[in-house]
């Protein structure tokens, strides 16, 4: 399943249907009088948050999105019926912009959450309505109100407990894999992770998501690399794993290039909760370890975690921490989160991120 995380659709109500003019014409009748019907109300545009979805994709092929009009009036006194409400269903995390992206319209965060985005047109009056006691065959009736009509972005921010950065090639795709259900695809080269991964962790009776994001470099704000467009879908996230490659050729400033990148950003990522994880420490000695340690101390890190992401040393420790950034009772069925593997690994770049 491909990865979308953004798409531009148009969506527009439906109109109400026309009053009718008619007048009742019975044999044996005398008096018919005026019987035309009211019409019938358009259909409303209606956004649903669902479990089960976790990508934009399927806005990628369809991006018109019109609800029906209402019925018209009949005679008889009979009114149109109403149409029904076109339900667009979204993955939980989706945000509603409007077309200059200025503007939050709707944050979907639970399952079932609903929101009328437009509202159907009412339905005009039928010449029946306007029958007074000095106006006994009126002619008059309503065309029905017009439908509403718009252009939206939708934006998905992937709802994850934890988020994982750090530059590429650190091992965050070997991490996720030890310590959730991903599977996630590595490489020993850069970039192996082209779209965010989710994944879920069970630590000691406890249960949270885990997303891993593209690796970041410097000027990633600016649009190098992958970019920082990923760094969305972990704005909600309640802590962050940052991993440190030790066999990189300086650490201290391999954590301090994603940390510039993460305030660059902003949306308060530079302020969230950061464990300094230093990654592949089977690949050193101890004295190694503790000398890059005290680096990334001295960089501005309260404490480094020493792990080694392939064989699982030090990981056990490194949940026990995160724990306490976590509410006692979290869970992905209260999110809604449905965590599928991507069969898009092997794809030939990075997706299209507009259908338009």
């Amino acid at each position: 399943m491909h990865f979308l995380d953004q798409a531009k659709i148009y969506l527009r109500s439906g109109a109400g249907g026309p009053g009718a003019v008619s007048f009742r014409r019975e044999k044996y009748i005398e008096y018919g009088g005026p019987d035309g019907g009211n019409g019938g109300r358009g259909g409303d545009v209606v956004f649903e948050a669902v479990a089960g979805l976790n990508t934009l994709i399927d806005f990628r092929y369809s991006q018109h999105f019109k609800a029906q009009r209402g019925a018209h009036g009949m005679g008889k006194d009979r009114t149109g019926a109403s149409a029904p409400d076109l339900v667009i269903q979204v993955p939980v995390g989706t945000q509603v912009l409007s077309e200059d992206r200025e503007e939050v319209i709707a944050d979907f965060t639970e399952v079932g959450q609903r929101l009328v985005i437009l509202e159907g047109g009412m339905g005009g009056r039928g010449n029946a309505s306007y029958k007074t006691s000095t106006n006994r065959a009126p002619r008059q009736h309503q065309p029905g109100e017009p439908a509403q009509e718009m252009w939206v972005w939708l934006r998905l921010k992937l709802l994850a407990d934890v988020g994982l950065v750090g530059l590429p090639n650190a091992g965050k795709s070997t991490f996720i894999n030890q310590v959730s259900n991903a599977q996630a695809k590595v490489g020993h080269y850069a970039f192996t992770t082209l779209v965010p991964k989710l994944g879920v962790v069970r630590h000691k009776g406890r249960e949270f998501v885990l997303a891993d994001i593209p690796g970041l470099i410097e000027g990633a704000a600016d649009g190098a690399g992958i970019g920082d467009r990923f760094l969305g879908h972990i704005e909600r996230c309640r802590a962050l794993i940052h991993l440190v490659d030790i066999s990189g050729e300086d650490p201290a400033e391999a954590m301090q290039t994603v940390v510039a990148e993460l305030e660059a950003y902003g949306e308060g990522l530079g302020e969230k909760p950061r464990l300094i994880v230093l990654n592949k420490v089977d690949l050193a000695d101890a004295e190694l370890v503790e000398g890059f340690a005290a680096e990334l101390r001295a960089a501005g890190a309260d404490k480094v975690f020493a792990i080694s992401g392939a064989t699982g040393q030090g990981v056990s420790e490194l949940m026990d921490a995160l724990l306490a950034y976590l509410p006692e009772r979290t869970a992905t069925e209260t999110k809604g989160v449905e965590v599928e593997r991507s069969d898009d690994e092997e794809g030939d770049g990075l997706p299209e991120w507009s259908p338009i």
